[in-house]
């Protein structure tokens, strides 16, 4: 059953995360340079980051937010106040967008290009050292890991792809990319996605009205509606982890429309808790 939980007419609403910890779920309005809270349980919503714009986020094991801004690495620290931890710029980038802390506290980060093929994914390594891993997308977006932590899949929105990589843990490689799911056009683009305890993935389709939840081998195995075109992303929450999150995208604000709407999908999985970023901290 899909349920609006809360409407805040996000311009882009993306990368949804859940807070164990609050037991809150947090997303960002990337055009419109928020960061937002929500409890499902007491509903009350907060904005706790309104500035430069936020392409991706995770959290980081001490409890702040690192955020993945225009040409920088800043925390978010409890008290609101932002640490600069470290300027980067790529001759092929206009912004990083998705972004996913992996078992070890490294974070891989995906960047929206200038040209179709200018984007692609970076490691960011625990001490702030920011690798290339490849370039060739316009878009770089949803990613996740199998359980056995053994693959990594990453989308490449302007190709309508997902990919599988063999993930190598102690080094942070990727290696073996092959397609696992290819779009059709008529399916809508593939966004943001999160991955299941049984390692069944569900995708978000922009321009698509759904979320498309694959198995392991990136077969379609059911399609979940949303009522508004730009489903943008999701991540599993809630105390059990059995709801999906989904951020929805196009909102104006003041506006009565529904896009921008973050919805709550109770599905037949549950999820894994996301890693947390350990980048420059114990």
């Amino acid at each position: 059953m899909l349920s609006p939980l809360i409407n805040e007419h996000c311009q882009l609403g993306e990368n949804p995360l859940w807070n164990v910890e609050d037991q809150c779920v947090y997303w960002e309005d990337i055009d419109g340079g928020k960061v937002h809270r929500f409890n499902p349980a007491t509903r009350e919503h907060k904005v706790i980051y309104e500035g430069i714009t936020v392409g991706g986020f995770t959290f980081q094991a001490n409890g702040d937010l690192l955020l993945f801004r225009v040409y920088d690495l800043a925390l978010l620290l409890p008290n609101g106040t932002v640490d600069v931890l470290r300027t980067f710029t790529d001759k092929g980038m206009t912004r990083f967008n998705d972004v996913i802390a992996d078992p070890e506290g490294r974070v891989f980060a995906g960047t929206i290009g200038k040209t179709s093929d200018s984007g692609g994914l970076f490691r960011v390594d625990r001490d702030g050292a920011i690798t290339l891993l490849f370039r060739g997308t316009g878009c770089s977006n949803g990613m996740g890991f199998s359980p056995d932590l053994k693959i990594f899949y990453w989308t490449c929105s302007t190709r309508r792809r997902i990919y599988a990589f063999d993930y190598d843990r102690v080094t942070g490689a990727l290696a073996n990319e092959r397609i696992l799911y290819q779009a059709n056009d008529s399916e809508g683009i593939p966004d943001g996605m999160t991955v299941d305890r049984d390692g069944h993935i569900w995708s978000t389709r922009w321009d698509g009205y759904a979320v498309i939840h694959h198995a392991p081998d990136g077969k379609v195995l059911e399609k979940f509606p949303v009522p508004v075109a730009k489903a943008s992303s999701a991540c599993f929450g809630g105390k059990d982890l059995d709801r999906l999150f989904i951020t929805t995208a196009g909102g104006v604000s003041g506006s009565n429309t529904a896009e921008g709407t973050l919805y709550e999908l109770i599905v037949p999985a549950r999820g894994n808790l996301e890693f947390k970023s350990r980048i420059r901290s114990r």
